[in-house]
């Protein structure tokens, strides 16, 4: 159980929720729960959920890729909420739990993955486990792969999620079903 009682959906404010439970819906990251907890705060929950959807479903980053990323910080972060949501958007575009997998895994190695998926997962990787090698050669190295505008989305998603990953293993959240979705 939550360290946070969640609210009941029912409850929620719908002229300023509905839409927002509709994207978390079609995505399935977050699930309702986030929502249910983040709304004893509700200006935050919605500048929260608006800032993890634009971050994640948006923008010109491959969401596959992000959500690969997105899951490979869950072994940074050892939360649990997040680490067992998956995104619908991904699965329906042909992300498999296999290829995730790779992604958590040793993907320098692996040919499934492109010089710039690699190099997006090295960045995610180093942030947490390594910070100082994310430095100036480091982004030279990147723009060969990525424009600068890429770098900064791929940047932002990676520190705004591992946070929200953070946050949410304190409250000791579980998705809703309990289980991978």
């Amino acid at each position: 159980m939550s360290i946070i009682e969640p609210i009941p959906l029912e409850t929620l404010n719908q002229k300023n929720f509905e839409y927002r439970l509709n994207l978390a819906r079609d995505l399935l990251v977050p699930d309702e729960l986030f929502f249910q907890i983040t709304a004893h705060a509700p200006g935050y929950a919605e500048a929260l959920f608006d800032a993890m959807y634009q971050s994640h479903a948006l923008g010109e980053v491959d969401h596959i890729l992000k959500e690969i990323i997105r899951i490979r910080l869950t072994q940074y972060s050892k939360d649990t909420y997040f680490s067992n949501l998956r995104s619908k958007k991904a699965q329906d575009l042909g992300l498999t739990e296999e290829r995730i997998e790779a992604g958590c895994g040793n993907y320098s190695d692996d040919n499934q993955f492109t010089p710039a998926e690699k190099w997006a997962l090295n960045y995610a990787s180093l942030m947490y486990s390594n910070p100082k090698m994310v430095n100036a050669d480091f982004y030279t190295e990147g723009k060969k792969l990525y424009s600068e505008a890429n770098i900064m989305e791929l940047g932002a998603f990676i520190a705004f999620h591992y946070g929200m990953q953070m946050f949410m293993r304190t409250l000791k959240l579980l998705p809703l079903n309990g289980s991978n979705q």
